[in-house]
């Protein structure tokens, strides 16, 4: 097992090819998937052949990637945290990402696994800019975003071929540049 980076109670280590039954299980839930894909679960073809073997060749590529995020004290998989390369593969900026499980909701395992990979982002991989996107009608990613430190950049809209629920409402974009997060260390 490869351990990426560790919290006071979260492990983010690297996915193997055994963690896709997680994934299915996690891609499966529909309170999980409702501001993804409307609810509808991810088939296990594509997440073993799309997004699994992409996030298998983040780790072969650099530093940023998805990671499976495990309960230190049960060593349970509750989920994903990401620091993904940005638009263009862009190292210097990197794309904050998370899904949890359900029952892990409101424990604040989100924000502070996003705490930590934003400071390593900015300590340790060369990052200068961290940002997170998701629909303008989710407010509790919302809230995640900005406990850790990112601030409401814009609002946008896309074309989506198949809308869901919320769509209408656009997505979000927050921000945290290094600049700003050292100042705010006081560093």
């Amino acid at each position: 097992m490869q351990v990426f980076l560790t919290t006071d109670r979260l492990l983010l280590r690297r996915f193997t090819e055994n963690d896709l039954d997680d994934l299915v299980r996690l891609d499966g839930d529909p309170e999980v998937m409702r501001f993804l894909t409307g609810g509808r679960p991810t088939p296990r073809a594509h997440l073993r052949d799309q997004t699994l073997a992409r996030i298998l060749d983040w780790y072969e590529r650099g530093a940023l990637s998805r990671w499976a995020a495990v309960e230190r004290s049960t060593g349970d998989f509750i989920g994903w945290l990401a620091l993904e390369p940005g638009d263009g593969h862009d190292v210097r900026q990197a794309e904050l990402g998370y899904c949890l499980r359900a029952a892990s909701w409101g424990r604040g395992y989100a924000t502070e696994a996003s705490r930590a990979l934003i400071a390593k982002a900015f300590t340790d991989l060369g990052v200068h800019r961290v940002f997170a996107q998701t629909m303008a009608v989710n407010a509790a990613s919302r809230r995640v975003m900005e406990k850790s430190g990112l601030t409401y950049l814009r609002t946008f809209h896309r074309h989506w071929d198949d809308p869901i629920p919320g769509t209408e409402h656009g997505e979000v974009e927050y921000e945290l540049l290094r600049a700003d997060w050292a100042r705010r260390r006081g560093t």
